[in-house]
């Protein structure tokens, strides 16, 4: 059987501004052209981005209203690329798969965040790879209910709530375990928590459950960040927050090229193993 070429999607490429990221956009956007792709922004059904991890998770929020019908590529140009899955010097690659794409994906949970203020405004937040609540200024105290079961009284830096693929970032660096991406469950990490005779959590990082919701009351009324990803966001006067895998997931263009979870692990922690 001959394959045929598929070259009638819509592409948007995404890249950062260093020089070295805009050179291979330019490059790409030229070769896609030659082989006849259309290249938009308005609903694209492939999303390049070109950079990093920090790039995929900017074009994932840039389409995050678009998750049903969008698939991603990452293209690596910098130091780490947990997320891509073509170096820089594979555009040619890149662009024979897309060719013979049959829209195939590989599909990962992601978080949803719903902030409640106490006059009543509601923040719906997505996030691919964690939420984290800090205090601003002092030492954050807050109860932490799950599944509707008062777990604890938190005191320390903050929270941290973390998708299995989120689960390399951030969390592993608060001593969490990593998840495969088929265990479709939250992570929830403590972040410098007080624990002595007085004060006292669980002190491990918790695993929960797809269909369980992680749910955080503040104690005091004070302003507190909530970093999404690559952004923050500030609030005050917080009622609670809410943390669940959200119904919809982010998806890949699956091809001979998308590097296994394991693999992509192995590459950004341990590197070559002598046998």
């Amino acid at each position: 059987m001959i394959a045929m070429k598929n070259t009638d999607k819509k592409i948007s490429i995404i890249s950062n501004w260093r020089p070295h990221s805009q050179i291979v956009a330019t490059e790409l956007k030229k070769k896609l052209r030659q082989a006849d792709f259309t290249l938009t922004d308005k609903n694209p059904d492939v999303v390049i981005s070109i950079g990093g991890d920090g790039m995929l998770l900017s074009a994932f929020h840039k389409y995050e209203e678009q998750l049903d019908k969008v698939r991603f590529v990452g293209v690596h140009t910098g130091h780490l690329g947990f997320y891509t899955d073509y170096r820089d010097f594979e555009l040619d690659k890149l662009i024979d798969n897309l060719k013979l794409d049959t829209g195939a994906k590989v599909s990962y949970p992601i978080l949803n965040v719903k902030v409640f203020l106490q006059d009543g405004t509601v923040h719906n937040i997505k996030a691919l790879n964690e939420a984290t609540i800090k205090a601003v200024i002092k030492t954050m105290v807050a109860d932490i209910s799950i599944n509707g079961v008062c777990f604890e009284r938190f005191r320390g830096d903050g929270v941290s709530v973390s998708t299995p693929t989120g689960s390399t970032a951030y969390n592993k660096s608060l001593g969490g375990a990593v998840l495969h991406p088929t265990i479709e469950a939250l992570q929830l990490a403590e972040v410098a928590s007080l624990n002595n005779r007085v004060y006292r959590t669980l002190g491990s990082p918790i695993i929960v459950p797809k269909k369980d919701k992680i749910e955080i009351v503040p104690q005091h009324q004070d302003e507190y960040v909530l970093s999404i990803d690559n952004a923050a966001y500030r609030f005050d006067k917080i009622q609670k927050i809410e943390y669940q895998i959200d119904h919809h997931k982010i998806h890949f263009v699956a091809s001979p090229s998308h590097t296994s979870f394991w693999n992509r692990v192995k590459d950004a922690f341990i590197g070559e193993v002598d046998e």
